[in-house]
């Protein structure tokens, strides 16, 4: 265990270094826009085409994992990660921009799921949830520190800068991965029993008809366009929307993701101790990663009705936090039903599900605004779409996933093909 939660640790660091890379530009995004003489729909355009690769890359490194370890698939992403922000140190155009934004992407898309394939090899069924919530925190917490000490590099240098510290950071994880991170016992031929007991090695095909896949792919979707308009919309509204001051921005930015890692942590907690008391999984992993999803879209829609006011930021926080809380209860799912041979695989596939919502949720936000006649309204319409959006999504996806059913009719269809 003591191995385990060390491993756990660089990969919540991995997470953190993962989500500062995405929201650098959204915390620079009014004085990009100014800088490079970027209208609204072209800002949409860069902060979408992050996403434009991010499926391609998540399946092509999602198939690698079944080959290639661990301890080089995640360094080797990192280093990529650090290549594509070298070019921007220095003065860019709106292409040169776009290019590092794309590649960004293709090496990001498969980073959350090989975190969190890397972090279920080396813990039991019954304690995944806690180590992936304890994950998924990673990615807030990244913004939580990144967002005052990112802001403070841009107001008193520029936003050039903000990458130098995101280089040097990348690269010191790097060092730190290679000299202390190793193959899990899933590949070193010494699975956890437990999980023998659980699952089997099914075709594809067969793991992809389940319910519990097919939902979590539906849920994954319907949190990531939070998640998605969090990272390239969240700062730009509270100052252009909101008319917050820049230095307000980012203090206010850091409640949300404050609360999201708290409530990744406690998620799964919550639902490690539900099936300690026999809870099923389709309650403790579906129930509850939906109600999360869904409510996190309730909210997203109402504080589209207040006028300033903390009651408004309170709702904007729980609008792009509760959504992030169910990640690693939603994962942890599917690490029940699917074998780990192949989890990797299923893993980044989810990934790639998800990622189209990050291409889509952002375009769309920036041309509702750009449309309208006021900035406020535009923002109103699109995250009233996105709230009522992840609210349907999650009650289609409630009735979709049930661990126990599907592990049942998985082992019935092997046996029947044998």
């Amino acid at each position: 265990m003591r191995r385990a939660w060390l491993v756990t640790g660089l990969l919540v660091v991995f997470m953190l270094v993962n989500n500062a890379d995405k929201t650098v530009i959204a915390f620079g995004g009014v004085q990009i826009q100014k800088d490079l003489g970027l209208s609204p729909q072209e800002f949409g355009v860069i902060q979408s085409g992050f996403f434009w690769l991010f499926a391609a890359g998540a399946l092509i490194f999602g198939a690698l994992s079944s080959r290639v370890s661990s301890r080089w698939l995640l360094g080797g992403l990192m280093l990529t990660w650090v290549a594509t922000m070298v070019p921007l140190l220095g003065t860019v155009g709106f292409g040169a921009l776009l290019t590092c934004r794309v590649i960004l992407g293709f090496a990001e898309g498969p980073a959350f799921a090989l975190a969190n394939h890397a972090v279920h090899s080396w813990f039991p069924a019954e304690k995944r949830a806690l180590a992936g919530g304890v994950v998924s925190a990673g990615a807030s917490i990244g913004t939580l520190i990144a967002a005052p000490v990112i802001t403070w590099i841009i107001v008193t240098w520029t936003w050039h800068a903000a990458f130098y510290a995101l280089i040097a950071l990348g690269l010191a994880w790097t060092v730190a991965w290679f000299v202390l991170g190793k193959g899990a016992p899933d590949e070193t031929a010494q699975a956890a029993p437990v999980e023998a007991l659980q699952t089997i090695d099914a075709p594809y095909r067969t793991i992809l008809k389940t319910g519990t896949v097919i939902g979590i792919g539906l849920l994954l979707f319907c949190s990531y366009w939070s998640t998605a308009l969090k990272v390239a919309w969240l700062p730009v509204y509270l100052t252009d929307g909101l008319h917050y001051s820049t230095i307000t921005t980012g203090r206010l930015v850091m409640l949300p993701y404050g609360l999201a890692a708290v409530g990744a942590i406690a998620a799964g907690w919550a639902s490690n101790r539900m099936l300690a008391r026999g809870i099923s999984r389709r309650i403790a992993r579906g129930y509850l990663s939906t109600a999360l999803v869904a409510a996190a879209g309730v909210c997203m829609a109402a504080f589209t009705a207040l006028h300033g006011g903390a009651l408004q930021i309170i709702l904007i926080s729980l609008a792009f936090s509760l959504n992030t809380a169910a990640y690693g209860v939603a994962l942890s799912a599917v690490a029940d039903v699917v074998q780990s041979r192949k989890r990797g695989m299923i893993l980044s596939g989810l990934g790639a599900v998800a990622s189209v919502a990050g291409m889509v949720a952002p375009l769309l936000l920036g041309f509702c605004v750009g449309d309208a006649a006021h900035g406020a309204t535009g923002y109103g319409t699109g995250f009233v779409i996105s709230g009522v959006l992840m609210v349907v999504g999650s009650a289609i996806a409630l009735l979709l996933i049930n661990p126990e059913r599907d592990i049942t009719l998985i082992r019935r269809r092997v046996e029947e093909t044998a």
